[in-house]
């Protein structure tokens, strides 16, 4: 057996929530609304990536001008997001201020790219982003990566990491993850409840008018018949992404797709943040033994923060905790 990796220490100071943003229900709007700007960031270069014979997916990514010696992060996004929302981005600016590459992945079907695969994506489909890490790593000879996820993607990133276990094959030194759905029959559980209507019917509201792309991108492949009785995430799964992913139902696919199935394999660093106040990714799954008893997995879990929002402030200025906080875990981890 290989030696675990110990993760690096967090040397990040608690969150402070900007002014104003101590309601997990505040703290998750405001991050999702509030416009940002990287005028730092220079255009992305788009690249298609073939994960299997019939599917591409798209990326944006940003290079260094010596980039076969530079790390790359990988970034992920949640639930119905894509390369384009600010997290994803603040992560790009965050590893360009360092000197790194960032690639921004988007999932099969979003940020507008439905014609590239006759499928579906669903929440540990870590096939995708292992092939397009395979393929930087071989083909473009990138030497070291580092993977943050968010949301959903944050439990592909903890996902990825079990999954390698103590394969080396892949130079992948470190993840993180924030407000990872690591358990998600209780993340939809608790977005299923009466308070987080707004939330939830936002998902549904996306995920019925992707599907609505998706078969005029692909006539023929799926049936459009019960999508107007959608309206829960469970059941949009039960109808199209169980059975297409040969899960069955909602309850297999929630319980085989969840990181913590693998979270005790975790050879690398990790770490997880997480928010007390998360208005439906309760941070009570994150003490399971899984993760709690291996070595190599940090998490925190702030009073403060929302879903994936983070914000706080700094001479006036607003400051993304967690993207700083993530890609600063990372660094460590990486080679010099």
């Amino acid at each position: 057996m290989s030696p675990v990796t110990a993760p690096p220490p967090t040397a990040a100071p608690p969150f402070v929530p900007r002014r104003g943003l101590r309601n997990g229900h505040v703290m998750t709007v405001y991050a999702w609304a509030r416009t940002r700007a990287f005028p730092e960031l220079p255009a992305p270069e788009a690249r298609l990536f073939q994960v299997t014979p019939d599917t591409q997916v798209l990326a944006r990514c940003y290079w260094q001008a010596d980039r076969t010696s530079r790390p790359t992060l990988v970034a992920l996004h949640g639930l119905e997001g894509s390369s384009e929302v600010h997290y994803m981005r603040g992560l790009a600016s965050q590893a360009w201020s360092r000197g790194w590459n960032a690639v921004l992945l988007n999932q099969r079907n979003c940020g507008g790219t439905e014609s590239l695969t006759p499928g579906l994506y669903h929440s540990g489909l870590t096939h995708d982003p292992r092939e397009v890490i395979r393929e930087l790593a071989d083909r473009d000879r990138l030497p070291a990566f580092g993977v943050v996820g968010y949301s959903l993607g944050g439990n592909l990133a903890i996902k990825l990491a079990g999954e390698l276990g103590e394969d080396r094959s892949l130079p992948v030194r470190a993840v993180a993850a924030v407000c990872p759905t690591t358990e998600l029959d209780v993340c939809v559980r608790a977005i299923e409840r009466r308070t987080n209507f707004g939330y939830q019917w936002n998902f549904v509201r996306n995920l019925r008018a992707r599907m609505q792309r998706k078969a005029a991108a692909w006539p023929g492949t799926f049936d459009l018949a019960p999508l107007g009785g959608i309206y829960t995430i469970r059941k949009f799964d039960d109808v199209y992404t169980a059975p297409y992913h040969g899960f069955g139902d909602a309850s297999n696919y929630y319980r085989l797709a969840s990181a913590m199935r693998v979270a005790d394999r975790i050879r690398i660093p990790a770490l997880i943040l997480a928010a007390g106040d998360d208005p439906f990714v309760p941070s009570s799954q994150f003490s399971d033994a899984a993760m709690a008893a291996n070595p190599c997995v940090i998490v925190r879990v702030e009073a403060h923060g929302g879903h994936c929002g983070f914000v706080g402030s700094r001479h006036g200025q607003d400051v993304y905790w967690a993207e700083e906080t993530t890609v600063a875990f990372l660094a460590e981890a990486m080679p010099d």
